[in-house]
């Protein structure tokens, strides 16, 4: 082969010969499959960026650049002190001026610095107390900043041998490319590592800065390079490595926060996967606690939040909300609400830990998504319903009920209620055509799916507030629900803001309507405490109803960044 240069004219360069070699090979190889991967392996974009970054270095030092002299400063001086001894004159006075500023000092200062340091790299010696048959060793010397290495060690248990656990995805010692899972450390900056814990041989990395010199002997395992796809989860819990006694390693760690978008990196381990935040400008990745393995640990019970008792502890029934029971006509004949036959009780199936997202935005042909209002009794959810009703009633839409009761004189069928037969209620119960059901003197009041299909279908948001509980069973790719809890403020604002309003009674039959006492709102925020520890993993969106112009003004907000912004959502609703 003729000898490569780099020069200009008609040698032909490293870049270009690169470039001409699958044409020029191509008479010598037989098969398709090995000329694809020559093209593809010398077509590669970063072997062409290296190899001009070579050629580029290979040209400065041919040039063979060198400073003229390293003593600007004496000779500055020097002609200084010339200049002074000579008759004065326009000239030398402006020179002698430029030649005694402290910025031209320094600049000649640092010059002569620069000129005196070589900057030619310098590898670091061979131990001279290698074994003759420890031909498989490897000097690694990396350099590392303020960020961690990213990479986990363990002492193996059946050799004892320090060795390798993981190599954290995008941290310096993957980006090295010099250091596997498997590798056995024997040396860090000359220090043998042989006698030592791994705590200890971490202490000591954590403390050193610049470049860090390893021996190591390298895994006779070939590492196969993993295939397994990225993923971006939801996180549905809070989570801190500092608090958790099982990780392997603290400082690997990642902190995360309910409702963060975590990218899994790696699921090599089954305990510990790799991850980091969506967005996030650092490229490490870090620890968190598997699916599985979070499960395990979340499945016995959670407790609840710590409340003090209440007086007269006997609670108004939560019930269905009052949508279901008044007409819209009529908003002010109030009625005692009843029980929902669903329980309100933590479903233990349910262990929070991560969903799958993918980005979705809604396209102008796709039908909105159901906004799903919840709250505790009390908080404020018809009011805000029924000012965006109000604000806009082509834009949005409420659910119509079914009940079984008698229709009034005064009401219309499809229009109040659904008015229909006890015995198709219980069928469509049979069939879970409800959202929500109960029963309030011997008639049924409901909420079916089909109800909400009616609204979409119109082009319009449908509105819907229900109880947590059931929110799980509307999270299908059909309604792609949005869920805005509405949480109580605290209890002095509750009493600022609310000191004339009006709360339904549910303790006597005549439906009282009588004025909010401090056992109420108590009540309340309790209730909204529960909600929020046992179903904040549904919500999307938390307003605190702390006064209801504000909550309305952030509500429409939200609403409208819902139908223009791209959302994280279950990856199983991005592919219809």
């Amino acid at each position: 082969m003729p000898a490569l240069s780099t020069g200009s004219g008609n040698d032909t360069g490293l870049y270009e010969l690169l470039a001409s070699l699958p044409a020029q090979l191509q008479p010598h190889v037989d098969r398709q499959e090995d000329l694809a991967f020559l093209r593809e392996m010398f077509g590669e974009k970063s072997l062409h960026s290296l190899v001009k970054i070579h050629e580029k270095l290979q040209q400065y030092e041919m040039q063979n650049p060198s400073p003229v002299i390293h003593t600007a400063t004496t000779l500055a001086d020097d002609l200084a002190e010339e200049l002074q001894s000579k008759p004065a004159n326009t000239e030398i006075r402006e020179l002698l001026k430029l030649l005694s500023k402290a910025h031209v000092k320094s600049l000649l200062s640092v010059h002569d610095t620069v000129a005196q340091k070589s900057y030619n790299p310098e590898l670091p010696p061979l131990p001279d107390d290698i074994d003759d048959d420890e031909d498989s060793v490897k000097i690694i010397r990396l350099v590392k900043n303020k960020e961690p290495l990213g990479a986990t060690i363990k002492r193996d248990e059946q050799t004892g041998a320090i060795v390798v656990a993981r190599i954290m995805r995008g941290g310096a010692a993957d980006r090295s490319g010099l250091i596997h899972v498997g590798d056995e450390l024997r040396e860090v900056n000359g220090v043998s590592v042989e006698d030592k814990k791994p705590e200890e041989i971490i202490h000591i990395l954590a403390q050193s800065q610049g470049a860090i010199t390893f021996k190591i002997i390298p895994s006779l395992k070939e590492e196969t390079p993993s295939k397994e796809p990225k993923f971006f989860v939801k996180a549905l819990f809070d989570y801190d490595p500092n608090e958790d006694k099982a990780i392997p390693c603290k400082e690997a760690g990642l902190i995360f926060k309910k409702g963060d978008i975590l990218q899994i990196m790696s699921q090599d381990d089954a305990t510990w996967w790799q991850a980091k935040r969506e967005g996030d400008a650092n490229p490490r990745a870090g620890l968190i606690p598997s699916k599985q393995f979070q499960e395990r640990r979340f499945s016995q019970r959670r407790p609840l939040p710590h409340v003090q008792p209440m007086r007269n502890s006997t609670r108004r029934s939560s019930g269905l909300r009052r949508s279901f029971r008044l007409s819209r006509k009529d908003r002010k004949t109030n009625k005692s609400m009843y029980e929902c036959k669903k329980s309100d009780q933590y479903d233990m199936a349910d262990i929070p830990t991560y969903e799958e997202v993918g980005v979705y935005r809604r396209q102008p042909l796709d039908k909105y998504r159901l906004v799903v209002l919840t709250g505790p009794v009390g908080v404020g959810l018809n009011e805000l319903k029924r000012k965006l009703l109000i604000s806009d009633p082509q834009h949005y839409g409420v659910t119509v009920p079914h009940t079984t009761r008698a229709k009034k004189s005064h009401e219309s069928d499809g229009v109040e209620y659904h008015f229909i037969s006890k015995h198709l209620f219980e069928t469509d119960i049979q069939n879970s055509k409800f959202i929500e059901h109960g029963e309030y003197k011997g008639n049924y009041y409901g909420t079916s799916l089909d109800a909400i299909r009616s609204v979409l279908s119109k082009n319009k948001v449908c509105l819907l507030d229900v109880q947590p509980h059931t929110i799980k069973h509307l999270k299908t790719s059909e309604f792609k629900p949005f869920v805005i809890f509405v949480k109580p403020p605290s209890l002095e604002r509750l009493r600022e803001t609310r000191k004339n309003a009006k709360v339904i009674s549910g303790k006597d039959e005549k439906g009282t309507v009588k004025p909010f006492t401090d056992e109420d709102y108590q009540e309340m925020i309790l209730s909204g405490q529960i909600m929020e520890f046992q179903y904040g993993h549904f919500f999307d969106k938390t307003i605190v109803n702390d006064d209801l112009t504000t909550a309305f003004s952030e509500l429409k907000t939200v609403l409208k960044k819902l139908e223009s912004d791209s959302q994280w959502v279950p990856v199983s609703w991005t592919h219809t």
